[in-house]
Order: structure tokens, then sequence, then C-alpha cells
């Protein structure tokens, strides 16, 4: 009876792994083999510097792999970043030419900001393995050599893995995979855009730093780069995670391996990218490139093919990001749509009440062009005289949604300066503070002393400038707050935010709010309140 049960019990457990996806029958028998019983890995193998905010994923083989999170402050559902990619070397012009394109993040991270997460480190030969076990069922036993950065991979080679990894994932460690919605996250190759974005140093730069060759190396390029000299990589491959890191913990993000990424290559023009599709493109030079030649724009193709088999380069690696689908759910998706159909229409603050005439002829005009032109092409009795309405009118707001778009950068740059004029007011009122309690000591024990007058024409040159800067503080105040409406300053104020805590700045962020508070005062009541400001001010970080 007994073996009977047991019988039973084994066939219920077949008629459950038939009805498997063959691709997830792999993977779940990998879970009750040799994969499964082999050792932990040590951190060595996988996370050689270790540092706070790691986002450590387990992997087949009792291993693991490290990401870190790349901020990207936008919020809404069709909110992105605008930054510049590419160089301006008229030399590599036809690949590397620059130019303006949008980011954003894949999972939530609170009001006003995004993110994605990538690898910290390139693949290494021992990652690949344990990976590519699934389909083998015989795990690689961790040593030290296995943390060399795998190569001779090609764009396939990576996607198969990002796909074996990402199965493995749902059936292993769900729970350990970022959401969005109804939607967990999965891994793939990064775009173009968030791999340069990420190298350059993302948020974690300034907007200057950002557009350099290469992120900020006070130590040097031979700190932070394996590149082809005697003196670096000499000619190898080298372990991952011996070098600096970039400014968001990412290792050999230039050199030691080329990277793939996920778009086909496409040559250059002004401005954008040319409309023929290509091979794959590797990113960041590798163990074998120039030292001049390393730099974050460095973009090369790679076809797909050489011969009869695939195109094989034993400088070509990868590293992965985890990311996750667009349209999470039926209430993304709603928010998308709610979000587009706002796009190009004026803001609340500028739009007057809109009208909504029972007809064209005898009804109110509206103020608002994009309705109007909307009464009018409804009203039109030609076919194709509505055609032309409507495409007049997404054009029209698309040039409105460019505008937005500028008038909020141009927000942020305001409000950062006024953030700085506050701390900047704070620390002046504090030296003429204590200056003011000096020369009142000495007034009332040497009031004749040189040095006391001294003193005191110092006090009265800095009061003079301390009025000037309180002057300019509150004509910025005016300004803001007559260019830009109370929403546009207070969403501009949680970006801001977001790009100074990334920048490490979050001490500026208390400016920012307070100065914000000013705006917005003076914004309902329209009084000039310099001296309760300034007394704010310097209040500030007591």
């Amino acid at each position: 009876m007994r073996s009977r049960s047991i019988l039973r019990t084994a066939c219920a457990t077949c008629d459950r792994v038939r009805s498997l996806p063959l691709a997830l029958l792999s993977l779940a028998l990998l879970g009750s083999g040799p994969a499964a019983s082999a050792a932990q890995w040590e951190e060595k193998f996988f996370n050689p510097a270790p540092a706070v905010d790691d986002v450590v994923l387990p992997l087949p083989c009792n291993g693991a792999m490290v990401f870190r999170k790349v901020t990207v402050p936008a919020g809404g559902p069709l909110d992105d970043y605008q930054i510049t990619l590419g160089s301006s070397d008229a030399t590599q012009g036809f690949a590397e030419a620059s130019r303006i394109t949008q980011i954003a993040g894949s999972f939530p991270d609170g009001k006003a900001k995004r993110y994605f997460l990538i690898a910290k480190y390139e693949i290494s030969q021992l990652q690949y393995e344990a990976v590519n076990a699934a389909a083998s069922d015989k795990c690689p036993t961790p040593k030290l050599p296995g943390r060399m950065a795998q190569g001779s991979v090609t764009w396939l080679d990576a996607m198969n893995f990002a796909d074996r990894y990402s199965l493995w994932l749902r059936l292993n460690a769900k729970d350990k995979l970022p959401r969005d919605g109804d939607e967990i996250g999965y891994v793939r190759l990064p775009t173009e855009t968030e791999w340069e974005f990420a190298a350059r140093g993302g948020g974690a730069v300034s907007p200057s730093d950002f557009q350099e060759r290469t992120y900020p190396m006070p130590q040097g390029l031979t700190a932070h780069v394996w590149f082809g000299s005697s003196q670096s990589a000499a000619g190898k491959p080298q372990l991952t995670g011996l070098l600096k890191p970039n400014p968001l913990g990412l290792h050999d993000m230039l050199g030691n391996m080329d990277e793939i990424v996920l778009e086909p290559f496409r040559a250059a023009k002004l401005g954008r990218l040319h409309g023929q599709a290509g091979g794959y493109v590797v990113r960041g030079g590798n163990f074998l490139t120039a030292e001049a030649d390393i730099r974050s724009a460095y973009r090369q193709e790679v076809p797909l093919y050489q011969g009869d088999g695939p195109r094989r380069a034993k400088t070509s690696g990868f590293r992965p990001v985890v990311a996750g689908p667009v349209i999470t759910s039926n209430a993304r998706l709603q928010e998308i749509k709610t979000a587009w159909s706002a796009l190009g229409s004026q803001s609340q603050a500028e739009k007057p009440t809109p009208t909504k005439p029972d007809a064209l002829a005898g009804g109110k005009a509206s103020d608002d062009p994009i309705e109007e032109l909307a009464i009018i092409g409804k009203a039109a009795e030609s076919p194709a005289m509505r055609q032309r309405l409507e495409k007049l009118g997404l054009a029209l707001r698309q040039n409105i949604a460019e505008r937005d778009e500028q008038r909020d950068r141009t927000a942020r740059s305001t409000l950062r300066l006024g953030a700085f004029l506050g701390q900047k007011l704070r620390d002046d009122a504090r030296a003429v503070e204590a200056l003011r309690s000096i020369v009142k000591g000495r007034e009332a024990t040497a009031p004749d002393e040189e040095r006391t007058k001294k003193l005191h024409q110092q006090l009265q040159a800095d009061e003079a400038v301390l009025s000037d800067n309180l002057k300019y503080y509150a004509d910025t105040v005016l300004g803001t707050s007559g260019n830009y409406s109370t929403d546009t300053i207070t969403h501009q104020r949680d970006i801001l935010s977001v790009e100074l805590s990334s920048l490490g700045v979050s001490t500026l962020v208390p400016y920012l709010q307070k100065h914000v508070d000013h705006i917005t005062r003076f914004q309902k009541d329209g009084k000039i309140t310099r001296a309760q400001w300034l007394d704010e001010w310097l209040k500030m970080g007591k």
C-alpha cells in the first residue's frame, strides 16, 4: 500500500512537471539537482568590492550577482529626463556625434524618481557558466580565475543568458525582483542610453562632468580602467572589480571588455541617429583599446556573423540590467493615456475657462488654440480638411510640449540658484552678526582705537554687500514667482531634490524648500518681506 501511495505521489508530480513549458522545465529540475546542492559562493567570487546599497540577487548553483541602483529624476507616467550623449569629436562623428535624448527608470522610487538596476561588474566566467548550467545541470566550481570577465560573447549569447537568468529568478527568487504595479522585473541587456548614462556617472556627477570625456578620475585613468598598455591590462582581460568604481559604484564600465547593448548599430547624423539598423553595438572599449581612445562615448558596430558562423571576439562581454515593461497594469495604462492627452495642452495656470459651444457658428471662440482647432476640426465638412487640422493640432501640441520641457529645465536652474543664494545669505548673515558683536564690544571698551575704526568700516561694507545680495535674492523670488506657476515650481522642486541628493548635496535640499516657501508665499500675498526672509535664512541649520 505504501509503495502504491508513493507511486501515486510521484505520478502526480510528473503530471505537474509535464504541464510546465519546456524552458521552465529544465530550470525547475535544476532546483533539485547538483546546482541546488552546490556550496554557497564566498563573496570574493561575486562581489570583491562590497559597498553600501549593493543589490544582490541569487544565481543558479548557489551563486549571486550584484547590481547597483541607477536613479533617474522622473516620477509621472510620461515624465523623463533629458540628457546629452555622444561627443563633439569630429573624427568619430559618424558614430558618436552629440545628440539629445531622454531616459527614465523602470521602477518607482518615491514621489519624483524612478530607477533601474545595472550589474555592478561585467559578467564573469563563473557567473556565465552558472546560468548556463540550467541547460547542463553541471555547476562550475567557484575559483578565483572564474572572476575573469567573460569574453567571446555574441549578442545572441548575451540575450540567451538574460533569458535563462530571468526565468530562473522567476522560479526561484521572484520576491527579490523589483516590481512596478502587477509586473516584476526581468534581466535584459541595457539600452545604449541606459549604458552611457550609467557609464558617465548618471545623476551622481554634475552636468558639466557628465559631458566630459570620462567620469571624474582624481587618481588617474590607470586606477579605473584596464586599457591597452603595459602599464595597464598588458593585452589580457582582467578579473572583475580590481580597479576603482565610477561615481555610481560600477566597476570596469570603461575598458577590460567591450560591453554589448540591446539595440542594433546605427550611424550618427547631426543631432540624431541614422535610420539604417546594422549589427550589434559594443560600448566602453576593452583591454586592447589605446589609452587615448578610452571615452564614455566609445561606440562600435560588430557584425552578427562572420563567414559561416557567428562573429566572436575575445574582447566582447556584457553587463545586464534589471528592468520592466512600460504598461504594468490597467491602472498604469490609464495613467499613460491621461498623461498623453495632456501633453501640449496649456497648463491650468495659463489656461482660461474652457468653452464648449454647441456648434462652431455662433459659439464663443476659445482662447486655447488646441481647443479652438479641435472645435474647428469637428465643424469642418471636408474629411481632408479635418485631417489637415488634426495634423496641425498635433504639431502645435508638440511645440507646446517642447516649450514646457524647456520651461521646466529653466525653472529647475532658477530654483537651484535661489537655494544657493539662500545658503550664501545664511552664511553671510552669520558672519555679519558675529562681526557686529565684536564691533559692539570694542566700541564699548576701546572706541577710539584704530583697530575698532577699521572693524567698524569692515562691518559697514559687509552689511552693504549683504543688503545688495538680499535685494538680488528678492528679485529672484519675484522673477520666479512671475515666470512659473505654483504647480510648476513645486513639481520642479521635487525633481531638483532628487538631482541634489544624487549629487551628494542633499544638505542643500532644505534651502531649496525654504526658497520655494518664499516664492509660494509671495505668489499668495504679493508681499516682499526681505527682513523676514533673511531672518529665516539666518535660522537655517540652528
